[in-house]
């Protein structure tokens, strides 16, 4: 599974952050698609999820983040990984 973080910022007065999430099974797709309870679409077998954020929860805010900002993404990418890999144990 490869998860690869392609947008974040601001919409409609919300933070959010959209991830892409290749190399998954057919069955995985459509587990993940239609039990997740964010947004999610399946467009040419890749996965995109899209989360919303309050603004205190999101995780690009701190001065740290500004900084240092692909090391946050890496951490936000391998975070959403390791949920998508426990999720999908329940499959």
């Amino acid at each position: 599974m490869i998860v690869k973080i392609v947008n974040y910022g601001d919409e409609n007065d919300s933070k959010f952050i959209e991830y892409h999430v290749e190399s998954l099974s057919k069955d995985q797709l459509v587990f993940l698609n239609e039990n997740l309870d964010e947004q999610t679409t399946v467009d040419e077998d890749i996965l995109r999820i899209k989360i919303y954020f309050e603004e205190e929860l999101y995780p690009f805010q701190s001065d740290d983040a500004k900084i240092r900002l692909d090391d946050f993404i890496a951490r936000e990418e391998i975070e959403m990984n390791v949920f998508l890999s426990s999720f999908l144990e329940d499959m």
